[in-house]
């Protein structure tokens, strides 16, 4: 349908090779990637695939969402990996999630022909995305060109050579098998069109990042995911004139479920970032209009922003147009785009939607980037619940809050305290069907039917649903009071040069919990601001800021000690903090100079 539908829109873009120049851009149309679709899974279903397990793992390009749709379309099971894990990490998941074959990067090549090697391991197929006969140097290998002329010397001789090549043996190249699909449907092959799909059988296994524990593999059906990219339509629309930039790790349900399935179902163009240095670059050059990105990317862009505004002496200048545009807004006059043209035109001048997950975003930059006119949606869900629950709308905002359930979902507060706040429960279509063989935790993660996501938040009179933290790492006090971290995070994150921080509790010998900030400061900004002062006096200015902000909270409340670093947090490859251990790793380091 969607080769009919937009046929001749382009549905993806990306660079031949971001290092020539000048740039060459490659452009693959709906109608090349439906028949790419086709021409793979045709290939994988004839060689015995047929319900069987893949994984994939690579870049964000074009390759991994060919051979992502191949195989959810094809009736097999696909298992998306992490790029950025350990070989050790890769191992387990591969053992664990029990693949008959994985589609893969080169540079992972020699990973995974061991553990084809290894007999405990079920994994027979190996098919890597890059073509076998290009080294690193860019140069032919000598073995692959006498091999790639002797199936040149084959072919004119009227010799087959696919079966060999495409021996489970051997590693199989992504080419060869595009290029067996297309012969045999063009030898009328009716594998592909034969497939009948259950919606509601296991089509995805996903891993959790693990950022408490290890990661535990998420069974998600058709149905799931296809119900969620329904729902999103009631809060923002894409549409085949938007472009979106695909950056966030592609694997991640967020990315992988917005940017990738729901930008394909409009009728989208999909740019590939260059990579993480290049966003703005890239924002400009493929005029992207929707950009799906978590906070830290959105708040380190707004800084830089407001801070090439300040130096420019142009800060009042702009708080008196956005109070002229603000009040205009309201007889339904829009002129931001007009007025605020300089500052959009950082953003590449066409983006009019961000969509962001993940964390929550400092209040001031949600503020700021609706002023300029670019429109702010927080969404919030998890791995398990393919992935979103909640979302703001396209006109419906609440700043703070990660908005309000879609319409398929269902949400309710467990056990509320006396401020609303508790355990925050889901039911819908989109919940995972459960943790693949792992019955306990499965049962652990349901509550009468409803899904225990683990966060702490409470529900307004409008509807709108704001996280006050998670459950582990909420802060019980000896009176028995509860201190949320996530809420002075915010408090703190609103400092100008904070990069990062965490609030975390200590527990010091004969006196009650301490309660602990750690900051990572902007080296830039500090620098800027208070030229004359030295590195180690950094602590003594951020906990007078501190200080001020516990004047605002209650007392039980109160921050009471400050570790301040230039140093990022760990964090996952979503650029989440790994709390667990940053804290151990914060420990070690206090235990160390005696504090």
């Amino acid at each position: 349908m969607l080769g009919k539908n937009y046929a001749n829109n382009v549905a993806y873009k990306y660079k031949k090779n971001p290092e020539e120049k000048p740039v060459k851009y490659v452009e693959k149309k709906y109608s090349q990637v439906v028949k790419d679709v086709k021409s793979l899974a045709t290939a994988l279903l004839d060689m015995g695939f047929k319900g069987k397990r893949v994984a994939l793992i690579g870049e964000n390009r074009y390759e991994w969402v060919i051979s992502y749709l191949a195989v959810t379309c094809g009736g097999m099971v696909i298992a998306p990996l992490d790029k950025a894990l350990p070989d050790k990490e890769i191992t387990s998941l591969i053992k664990r999630s029990e693949v008959d074959a994985v589609i893969y990067e080169k540079k992972h090549q020699e990973l995974f022909e061991k553990l084809k090697a290894d007999e405990e391991i079920n994994l027979n197929t190996l098919i890597c995305i890059d073509k076998k006969d290009i080294n690193e140097d860019g140069q032919k290998n000598e073995e692959d060109s006498k091999s790639t002329n002797a199936k040149e010397e084959n072919q004119k001789n009227g010799k087959m050579t696919e079966t060999k090549e495409l021996s489970k043996d051997e590693t199989i190249s992504f080419e060869s098998l595009l290029e067996k699909g297309r012969k045999l449907i063009k030898e009328k092959s009716k594998l592909y069109d034969e497939i009948t799909i259950d919606a509601n059988s296991m089509s995805i296994m996903l891993f959790t990042s693990g950022t408490t524990s290890a990661a535990k593999i998420v069974m998600l059906s058709q149905d799931n995911v296809l119900s969620n990219l329904y729902a999103y339509q009631t809060h923002f629309k894409i549409n085949q004139d938007d472009t979106l930039l695909s950056f966030l790790p592609i694997h991640h349900t967020f990315e992988c479920s917005i940017t990738i399935l729901y930008g394909f179902y409009s009728g989208a163009t999909i740019a590939f970032c260059d990579g993480l240095r290049y966003i703005q670059a890239n924002l400009k050059e493929y005029e992207v209009s929707i950009f799906v990105a978590v906070p830290l990317v959105l708040e380190t862009m707004y800084k830089k922003i407001m801070k090439a505004i300040a130096d420019q002496g142009k800060t009042k200048l702009i708080n008196t147009m956005t109070k002229i545009s603000k009040g205009l807004l309201k007889v339904h006059i829009d002129i931001r785009k007009i007025v605020f043209k300089q500052i959009i035109d950082n953003f590449g001048g066409k983006l009019r939607m961000v969509l962001y997950g993940a964390a929550s975003l400092d209040k001031d930059t949600i503020i700021g980037l609706n002023n300029f006119g670019i429109n702010s949606i927080q969404g919030y869900g998890l791995t398990e619940t393919s992935p979103v629950l909640t979302a703001e709308a396209e006109n419906k905002h609440k700043p703070g809050s990660i908005g309000y359930s879609l319409d398929n979902v269902e949400i309710k507060i467990d056990n509320p305290d006396k401020e609303g706040i508790g355990e925050i429960l889901a039911k819908g279509p989109n919940i995972m069907l459960g943790y693949y063989k792992d019955e306990k935790k499965t049962k652990e993660a349901f509550k009468d039917g409803w899904f225990k996501t683990g966060d702490y938040g409470y529900i307004d009179d409008e509807g709108f649903i704001f996280i006050t933290g998670r459950k582990n790492d909420i802060i019980v006090l000896r009176n028995g009071k509860n201190v949320y971290p996530q809420e002075l995070e915010f408090l703190i994150s609103k400092l100008p040069y904070v990069a990062e921080c965490m609030v975390f509790a200590r527990n010091e010998s004969n006196t009650d919990t301490a309660i602990v900030a750690k900051i990572v400061y902007n080296k830039e900004v500090m620098e800027k601001d208070y030229p004359d002062t030295k590195k180690e006096d950094y602590e003594k200015i951020i906990w007078k800021d501190v200080k001020e902000i516990n004047k605002t909270l209650p007392t039980f409340k109160h921050i009471k000690k400050v570790i301040v670093t230039d140093e990022p947090m760990i964090k996952t490859t979503t650029q989440k903090v790994k709390r667990n251990e940053e804290i151990k790793k914060t420990e070690k380091e206090l235990q160390k100079v005696g504090k």
